[in-house]
């Protein structure tokens, strides 16, 4: 799709509205900013637009959905920037040179939405094989262009994945397809010296978690010899990391059978079965029913999904991450490690911390924080956007 009509639609800022946001670099503009009258109302989801501030000055050129909270997602700051396949291209392969400056081999998140330039847009490479989910209307529009660019970059395989509650805020559909090839049954995918499955079809999201790469590698650094219970496992991640990085046993847990059998699948590329266990169940639960068996382990590993994605949830939320922490101390041996992770970026780092601390100390336990982790280079921050620096991954010692 090309964007060579020679007038575009016009989003206009509310007079209201701070306009120095878009100018300082900030990429959306929510629709309570915007004047929503007839024709931007009659602008379809997807279009490309001209942003104006309240005095009619162009500020940028921006995608348009007037039905999602975010009316426009800025794509280039200059108005008269042509979106079309080129600029797709450029920007795919802009991102590709990062990653290939950080990686030896090709297995990474490409795309990270509007740190890379792309709002809405994550893709996630395994391979020749790669995982688009466009999260904006813009780029499902435009889904087509970003899977002929990648296969110009070298990738076979190209599948758009369409779960999540992203797509559907946005109006999108559900439909999960190959844009280009296919690939039956699971990838295994090399990542700190340990062997993880990635079911691209039938998985979480994209099918593994390329954020954690850098906080398994330093929980990896701690297991020489440590007997290991990872919670909220998913397809091994920390658990997997600890046998490479020298653990005697791993204990894997999580709520679906078919990330545990895919875990397990790594154990045996990795020849560790025998040092490797998994419990399909609550991890609350599991956790409960462990501390009443006096079970304790060197290291204590939990990363559950985002109990906090957004503002209003973010009491309940960290509640949560309090209660996980109370739940999980009492299991880490004296001098032992316990990481907490979070995925909430409602859930800023210092509430998060506090959190935790506070479920450590209810557990009656002493602790030292030794390390404070984030995503990958994969994963840039957008400086102005807080939400794409989510992850956080704290390890503290519990000392008695």
């Amino acid at each position: 799709m090309t964007d060579d009509s020679p007038t575009r639609p016009v989003l206009r800022l509310k007079p209201k509205a701070d306009a120095r946001r878009t100018r300082h670099g900030h990429p959306w503009v929510f629709v309570d900013d915007v004047v929503a009258d007839r024709r931007s109302r009659a602008i379809a989801p997807g279009t490309i637009a001209v942003l104006e501030d309240a005095e009619r000055a162009p500020l940028a050129t921006v995608a348009v959905n007037m039905d999602s909270r975010i009316a426009a997602r800025v794509l280039s700051r200059d108005p008269g920037a042509e979106i079309d396949a080129a600029f797709v291209a450029a920007r795919l392969r802009t991102a590709l040179a990062h990653r290939e400056r950080m990686f030896d081999a090709p297995f990474y998140r490409l795309v990270h939405a509007e740190a890379d330039g792309m709002p809405g847009v994550v893709i996630d490479r395994f391979g020749d094989a790669a995982v688009v989910q466009p999260n904006a209307a813009w780029a499902d529009v435009l889904a087509d262009d970003i899977a002929t660019a990648l296969v110009e970059l070298g990738l076979t395989h190209v599948l758009l994945n369409a779960s999540g509650r992203a797509r559907s805020m946005e109006g999108l559909s559900d439909e999960t397809r190959w844009l280009r090839g296919g690939v039956e049954g699971a990838i295994p995918v090399p990542m700190n010296g340990a062997t993880y499955m990635a079911d691209l079809t039938g998985g979480q999201k994209t099918g593994i978690f390329y954020d954690q790469r850098p906080n398994h590698a330093f929980v990896a650094r701690l297991a020489e010899g440590a007997k290991v219970l990872d919670l909220f496992s998913h397809v091994g991640g920390f658990g997997l990391a600890a046998l490479a990085g020298g653990a005697i046993s791993a204990l894997a847990v999580d709520g679906s059978a078919p990330a545990l059998a895919l875990a397990e699948e790594g154990a045996a590329k990795m020849a560790r079965t025998a040092d490797f266990a998994t419990r399909k169940g609550d991890a609350f639960d599991v956790m409960t029913a462990l501390g009443e068996a006096a079970e304790t382990f060197d290291i204590v590993v939990a990363d559950p999904p985002a109990f906090a994605p957004a503002k209003p949830a973010l009491t309940a939320g960290l509640r949560a991450y309090e209660r996980v922490a109370r739940l999980a101390a009492p299991l880490v041996s004296p001098g032992g490690y316990l990481t907490l992770c979070s995925c909430s970026h409602a859930a800023e780092l210092s509430k998060f911390r506090a959190s935790c601390i506070r479920g450590i100390g209810r557990a009656g336990r002493e602790a030292q924080l030794i390390h404070t982790g984030f995503a990958g280079a994969d994963h840039p921050v957008h400086p102005q956007l807080a939400e794409s620096g989510y992850l956080k991954a704290l390890t503290f010692r519990l000392l008695d």
